[in-house]
């Protein structure tokens, strides 16, 4: 019986340590890096390069879900629709509404720069138009008046960075625009006026909530 019970403890044992060695290479989940559900203000302008006009971005809400241990964040930054107005030719006045449809999430990297943290993300968004009016005078569009393909924004903290995840900072980019489709009668003519390169935007983030 003595034999017996000294087997039994040593199997007992041999358990245990077998167990706590598997235990000891299983990531326990309160390790794991936590993910931040941070939300912004954000307000900000585009200047439009081949228009020469700008048109207001927001205020809107950035929320955002950010892996605290690589950096990389996911979000969402719906734009309110807004009204642009130029100039064709020096002295034809145009407006139109104006819309910025998410065509994917923002994606990005908060990181360590060498004065302070810096964001680097694109946005992308299909832009819509409607109600389009020459010298005042309306002109048939249609409701799916759009870009072919998205327009990629990237956005950027300056290179000195100054983005602080709790409070906020600014961003810009530089971008370009492509051709539209149907926009009607009109899709020539806003293809001849409005798609290019060159054009900038500013936002400002601020405001920060965690959730």
């Amino acid at each position: 019986m003595k034999k017996t019970g000294g087997r039994l403890r040593a199997l007992a044992l041999g358990l245990a340590s077998t167990a706590a060695v598997v235990a000891a290479t299983i990531p326990s989940p309160a390790s794991a890096a936590p993910i931040l559900n941070v939300t912004y203000d954000a307000s900000g302008t585009a200047q439009i390069a081949s228009t020469d006009s700008e048109i207001a971005l927001g205020p809107s809400t950035l929320s955002t879900q950010l892996d605290y241990a690589t950096g990389d964040f996911t979000g969402s930054m719906p734009l309110p629709g807004t009204t642009t107005r130029f100039e064709v030719i020096g002295f034809i006045p145009v407006t139109a509404d104006v819309a910025f449809v998410e065509a994917a999430p923002v994606t990005g990297t908060l990181s360590a720069g060498q004065v302070g943290s810096r964001v680097d993300g694109v946005a992308s968004y299909h832009i819509r138009l409607s109600n389009i009016k020459i010298v005042g005078f309306p002109t048939i569009t249609g409701s799916h008046c759009r870009t072919i393909n998205p327009v990629t924004i990237p956005i950027s903290s300056p290179p000195e960075g100054g983005f602080d995840l709790f409070v906020g900072g600014t961003v810009n980019g530089e971008f370009s625009i492509g051709n539209f489709q149907n926009c009607g009668l009109n899709t020539w003519l806003i293809n001849l006026l409005i798609p290019g390169s060159g054009n900038q935007v500013e936002i400002d983030i601020a405001n920060a909530r965690l959730s």
